[in-house]
């Protein structure tokens, strides 16, 4: 809907209010411009909930960055640029690898992992057409942290969390694209209750009346903040049937004037674990990368729930037409400075009865491990290789993490076969890891099938 469309609309009616916050980032950026509209026509209408300047200043590099340099809470290295030499001189002062992205702009479009000023330069280039009117964003990337995602509502004077989501997937993977558990399955109590502490801190700073998200990154046991959007994001729905708290619902009636402590609803334990996996769109889209990245690609989500991690997790994967395997041969092929990390990944599978294949530095890797492992030629070197194995069905799960150049040439290959094919696949470590938990738990203890209320019945 464009600014004349709301304008012709809020000439018919003398309405209450104007509700941004459930229509997304597009909504959001159009909060300013709405309220200059309201002023001209001299109607008795206003923005409900977070004011506009308050959204500003959480889309506003320096003016949040200056909240939460007052609020002391931790955020990594940053800054913004407008031009290439800005660009340039702002990413050395920050260190490479960096994240970068246009402002004001939905699903991390644009965004990507720069690795050096080279990497800079051409995705200047490409920046530059996407948002002509804000900055790029420069951030410090975090390399092997785990991310969080957080939905909460505030009515200007408390905070309800809905849930803290931990990312399944590693750092750097869009929040969109990446499978996330409800509760947190590896983090300690303490830095639980510093992310609790930095959202409530943050919604209250900005002046927040209705919902928030903020996403932060664990590292070396420190919580930096990556930002904050003062909106509903698309992990409410989620946060909702997870935890049994309607928090649209509440930041409705919180917008109008309500307060979090007379309508009933507090922060709850819960017994259960809830698993959001996305719905790729690969199989309807020949010729796009599948590689998971900063970029948002997937285009719907599920969840699975259970009574642990390993079976709700396998219940998101059938959900998202994933089905992991119980038995037969699954093809690994990671980078080297994953190795160690597949290898406990590895034993367990193995362990689980299932035959593992690999490419040659993999399977050097793995027998040095003293994990069995079936030498599978990479696509450049003919056949038989993982594709030849695809089209005869001999394998059940791709787990696949390229890095270079030629790695990501044959990465694309396997993945559009394995799609074609209908086998399942993996492009992180993380992700393989929980796979590995979610196969073990279900040749341990049957799914179970519950109405979704009988999670959240007082127990």
């Amino acid at each position: 809907m464009q600014l004349e469309d709301i304008t012709n609309i809020l000439k018919c009616d003398n309405y209450y209010g104007v509700m941004v916050q459930f229509g997304g980032q597009n909504s959001v950026n159009l909060a300013v411009p709405i309220q200059e509209e309201i002023r001209r026509l001299g109607i008795p209408t206003r923005i409900l909930g977070t004011s506009p300047d308050s959204m500003d200043i959480a889309e506003d590099r320096d003016r949040f960055s200056t909240l939460l340099d007052h609020l002391k809470i931790p955020s990594p290295p940053n800054s913004s640029a407008y031009s290439l030499e800005e660009a340039r001189t702002k990413a050395a002062a920050i260190g490479y690898p960096i994240l970068v992205r246009p402002s004001y702009v939905l699903g991390g479009r644009a965004m990507e992992i720069v690795h050096d000023e080279i990497e800079l330069e051409s995705y200047m280039k490409e920046a530059v057409r996407v948002s002509r009117r804000h900055p790029v964003l420069i951030d410090s990337f975090l390399q092997n942290a785990i991310e969080l995602d957080v939905d909460a509502v505030c009515d200007g004077e408390e905070v309800l969390i809905g849930g803290i989501m931990e990312h399944i997937e590693e750092a750097g993977v869009h929040s969109g694209d990446s499978a996330c558990v409800i509760p947190t399955q590896s983090l300690s109590p303490a830095i639980l209750e510093r992310v609790k502490q930095y959202t409530r801190d943050i919604a209250l700073g900005l002046g927040v009346v209705g919902l928030v998200n903020i996403q932060l990154a664990i590292k070396d046991g420190v919580v930096y903040v990556l930002e904050a959007n003062p909106r509903a994001s698309r992990t409410v729905p989620f946060v909702s049937k997870a935890t049994g708290i309607p928090l649209a619902k509440i930041a409705a009636k919180v917008m109008i004037g309500k307060k979090i402590r007379d309508l009933g609803y507090e922060e709850k334990p819960y017994c259960h674990v809830a698993v959001k996996e996305v719905l790729l769109p690969f199989n309807k889209l020949p010729g796009v990368d599948t590689v998971l990245g900063p970029e948002m690609k997937s285009t719907g989500e599920v969840m699975g729930i259970d009574y642990d991690f390993g079976r709700a997790y396998y219940k998101a994967c059938i959900s998202a037409d994933n089905e992991l395997p119980v038995e037969g041969n699954i093809f690994i092929s990671v980078s080297k400075d994953q190795k160690d990390e597949v290898i406990p990944i590895a034993m367990k599978l193995k362990s689980l009865g299932l035959n593992l294949y690999g490419t040659s530095g993999t399977v050097e890797y793995l027998q040095q491990a003293g994990v069995q492992a079936q030498l599978v030629r990479k696509v450049q070197e003919g056949s038989p290789n993982a594709i030849d194995l695809l089209r005869r069905g001999e394998i059940r799960l791709i787990i696949n993490t390229p890095t270079d150049k030629q790695s990501r040439q044959d990465h694309y290959q396997i993945m559009r076969a394995a799609v074609d094919y209908g086998v399942p696949y993996i492009t992180t470590v993380q992700a393989a890891r929980a796979a590995a938990m979610a196969i073990d738990a279900i040749k341990r203890e049957k799914i179970t099938i519950e109405p979704l209320s009988h999670y959240h019945a007082p127990r």
